[in-house]
C-alpha cells in the first residue's frame, strides 16, 4: 500500500466580489488525498478553482478555512518547511533575463543550499544543447520543460504543475507528457491541473473533477469513464480508435519543432 503524502481537508477560499457586494467563493470545502508516487490530476473548466486550490496547498495563498498537510507538515503552520520539500512550476516571466539556463539552475539550487549538476538536470528534460541559451529565446515547449527543470533542483517530495501544456503544439504536448511520466517513474509524486480531458486520461492515476469550487467526482479516469458507460451513455460519433491529433502527428511526425 502506498503512503499518503498530501492530505487536503475542507479547503475554502473566497474573494470580494468585483461589484462590491459580498464575496465570491472560489473554493468550497475541497477534500482529497494524494498517494506517494502517483500522478494526481485536478481537472475542470476555467474558473473551477483548480489553480486557487493548488496555490493554497503550495503556501502561496492564505487558506480561509480547512487544512492541508504535505509529508506530515501543516501548510499554514510550517510554510517555510513546506516550500523546501515541494517543487513548483514557474512561469517564464519569473526567470532572470541575464542568466542562461545552466546559470539559472545553479542560482535556484543556491536558494535551497543545494549543489547540483545543471547539465544532468538539463539532460533529463532534453535541454542540454540549450544550456547557454536564455529563457526568452526558447520555444514554448522548451520554456515549459525548463520550468519543470527549475522545480526539480531541490529534489522535492512532490511536484506541482499548473496546466503545464497550455498553448503547446501537439508535438511539444506529447513530449511533455512523456517527460512527466518519466519523472513519476523515478518515484516522484506529481499533482497537476488541466482542462484537457485526454491529458488527464493519459497521465493521471487518479483524477478529481472540479466545478464551481467543488470536487464533484474523484477516481481512476478509466473507472470514471466506466461509470458513465454503465449509465447507458453512447457517443454520437463512434470511437474509431484514433482522433484528429493522432492523424496530425502521424503525418507531421512526433519530433519536436524547436
Amino acid at each position: 500500500m502506498s503512503k499518503t503524502i498530501l492530505k487536503v481537508k475542507n479547503l475554502k477560499k473566497s474573494y470580494p466580489a468585483k461589484n462590491g457586494g459580498g464575496r465570491v467563493e472560489a473554493v468550497r470545502g475541497v477534500s482529497f488525498e494524494v498517494l506517494e508516487g502517483e500522478i494526481f490530476g485536478l481537472l475542470g473548466p476555467n474558473g473551477a478553482g483548480k489553480t486557487t486550490t493548488l496555490e493554497m496547498i503550495e503556501g502561496l495563498k492564505k487558506i480561509d478555512d480547512g487544512t492541508a498537510e504535505i509529508a506530515g507538515l501543516d501548510v499554514q503552520e510550517q510554510t517555510d518547511k513546506i516550500k523546501s520539500i515541494i517543487g513548483v512550476q514557474l512561469q517564464s516571466s519569473s526567470f532572470f533575463e541575464y542568466l542562461n539556463l545552466a546559470e539559472l539552475l545553479k542560482y535556484f539550487a543556491s536558494l535551497y543550499h543545494q549543489k547540483i549538476d545543471p547539465e544532468k538536470i538539463l539532460t533529463e528534460v532534453d535541454l542540454l544543447p540549450k544550456k547557454k541559451a536564455y529563457v526568452k529565446n526558447l520555444s514554448g515547449g522548451q520554456k515549459q520543460r525548463f520550468s519543470i527543470a527549475s522545480a526539480l533542483v531541490n529534489k522535492p517530495k512532490i511536484l506541482f504543475l499548473d496546466e503545464p501544456t497550455t498553448g503547446l503544439d501537439p508535438q511539444a504536448r506529447r513530449n511533455l507528457w512523456g517527460l512527466i511520466g518519466k519523472i513519476r517513474d523515478k518515484g516522484m509524486t506529481i499533482v497537476l491541473t488541466t482542462h484537457y480531458m485526454d491529458e488527464a486520461e493519459y497521465l493521471c492515476d487518479r483524477t478529481a473533477i472540479m466545478d464551481q469550487g467543488e470536487i464533484i467526482a474523484i477516481d481512476d479516469p478509466q473507472k470514471l469513464i466506466d461509470g458513465l458507460l454503465k449509465k447507458g451513455f453512447k457517443k454520437e460519433m463512434a470511437n474509431k480508435g484514433a482522433n484528429l491529433e493522432d492523424v496530425f502527428l502521424d503525418l507531421t511526425g512526433h519530433e519536436l519543432r524547436e
